[in-house]
């Protein structure tokens, strides 16, 4: 039978198996790069300002991305839940996306305004205080350490680069923006600006 010469063919399976994947890439993904769906935002959105960026560089550092997707499946339990399904659109300006797969806590894509500064930031100093059943780590050096403010406007460049439309007048004042702020101040900013571009259920 001609599957068997294929499956004792290794070199000839090796060739057949990559022919199927990249048949399956040239179908599914390649069309992604010109759709506008995928490459334009969405009406309303916004760069992050200055301090809303350097609290999503603190998000990654400390590994929030990790445990906290970014990222609701169009299903009715996410969006019952959540609130409206994530589309590429809110996204565009995102380097690295932190859509992910993995939940540990809850998904955050739609947090932003949910809940309180006040109420961030005791959960971020002690997550128990406000959630009792929450796994999750405290941050308490967020309330001490300061936002280094040099080194702002040379991200801001690197995404204008990218695409994101960053004016030259917006980078040369970032630094003034962020100066003398703290890391607490900088990441509730960013998980405040979560998601509120789409509708989301309260």
């Amino acid at each position: 039978m001609k599957h068997d010469v294929i499956e004792k063919n290794i070199g000839l399976m090796a060739v057949l198996i990559v022919v199927v994947i990249s048949g399956g890439f040239l179908a599914e993904v390649v069309p992604l790069f010109f759709s506008k769906d995928v490459n334009e935002p969405i009406a309303g959105l916004e760069p992050l300002t200055p301090l809303e960026f350097e609290g999503r560089d603190i998000y990654i550092r400390e590994g929030c991305h990790v445990c906290h997707t970014q990222m609701i499946r169009p299903f009715r339990a996410e969006t019952e839940r959540y609130g409206h399904y994530s589309v590429a659109g809110e996204s565009v300006y995102d380097h690295p996306f932190l859509w992910g797969s993995k939940r540990t806590g809850p998904d955050l894509a739609r947090v932003g305004e949910r809940y309180s500064d006040a109420w961030q930031r005791m959960h971020l100093y002690n997550p128990r205080s406000v959630v009792p059943e929450s796994i999750m780590p405290a941050y308490p050096w967020l309330f001490d350490a300061v936002v280094d403010h040099t080194a702002i406007e040379t991200k801001l460049r690197a995404f204008q680069t990218l695409g994101v439309p960053y004016t030259d007048e917006q980078i040369a004042g970032a630094a003034d923006e962020v100066e003398g702020k703290y890391e607490i101040e900088a990441l509730v900013a960013y998980l405040q600006q979560l998601g509120t571009v789409l509708p989301t259920k309260r």
